[in-house]
């Protein structure tokens, strides 16, 4: 008589078990039941036995070739379980090992583009920056950007790109004011959770308007390169954008003649 291998029994039971430690703390991270610290202790957890679970299940299919016990589709079962939960961890680490640790970018001085202050912010650990000459050869799109625009125009499409994103705005000053800068404070949900904040300023440059930005982790231990890269790509977009908006309003970036004053009119002497 055959009988069932407890080493499938096992692996379908961690399997079973990595997949709620996995899915609950996202989406309790998400909407803000699980704060930052005890979601990365419950991730770290969920990731330890996802690994078991698939570390369990390859010895049981091992056994099962060997011995001929039944188990097969318990085996399989925690396998597909135990994987399918650990590749977000396998993922994550491929991206903590090809980015450097880094919490914090910005394209200009940060005090120049700070952060709004809510308790999460004033929670956060001191920020973890890269070097310039590092920045800017891992991110080189990643650079303060200048156009032939009015910062208004200049500050609407910025606004229009942050809108389609589905960022978060929270703070919103049109340029103006004695520097006469803009600002948009926008803060991005990732996946797993994690709240980051983007800041762009756009003001007045010698031929038009120019763009900083900033990107923030708030909480999270390493950004994956999410930072850098959403900085980068905004950019992008940004010069297609402008690009568009010149190439549909031709002149627009020409400046405008000034109007010549009628010359006052000179008696002549009669004499």
């Amino acid at each position: 008589m055959l009988r069932t291998s407890k080493w499938a029994v096992w692996a379908r039971r961690l399997g079973s078990l990595a997949v709620p430690l996995t899915v609950l703390p996202v989406l309790m991270h998400r909407e803000g039941f699980l704060d930052s610290a005890n979601f990365l202790v419950v991730a770290l957890a969920a990731c330890a036995v996802a690994g078991l679970a698939v570390l369990v299940a390859l010895i049981a299919l091992v056994r099962l070739w060997q011995t001929g016990d039944r188990g097969w589709d318990r085996a399989l079962s925690g396998l597909v379980l135990a994987l399918a939960c650990a590749a977000p961890f396998a993922w994550y680490g491929y991206l903590a090992w090809h980015y450097p640790v880094v919490t914090d970018m910005a394209t200009a001085p940060r005090n120049q583009l700070p952060l709004i202050f809510e308790p999460d912010t004033a929670a956060m650990p001191p920020p973890r920056l890269l070097p310039p000459d590092e920045q800017g050869r891992r991110f080189p799109n990643a650079a303060t950007r200048s156009y032939p625009l009015d910062p208004v125009q200049l500050f609407a499409l910025a606004e229009r790109l942050v809108q389609s994103r589905g960022w978060e705005i929270r703070l919103r000053r049109e340029p103006g004011g004695p520097d006469g800068a803009g600002r948009l404070n926008a803060r991005i949900l990732t996946l797993p959770g994690w709240r980051e904040e983007a800041v762009l300023r756009v003001f007045p440059a010698p031929e038009g308007a120019a763009v900083d930005m900033r990107s923030a982790s708030i909480g999270a231990p390493h950004d994956f390169g999410s930072n850098g890269n959403r900085i980068s790509e905004f950019m992008v977009a940004l010069d297609n954008e402008v690009t568009t908006f010149l190439r549909d309003n031709p002149g627009i970036d020409e400046p405008v003649p000034l109007e010549a004053e009628p010359s006052p009119d000179v008696e002549s002497e009669s004499g």
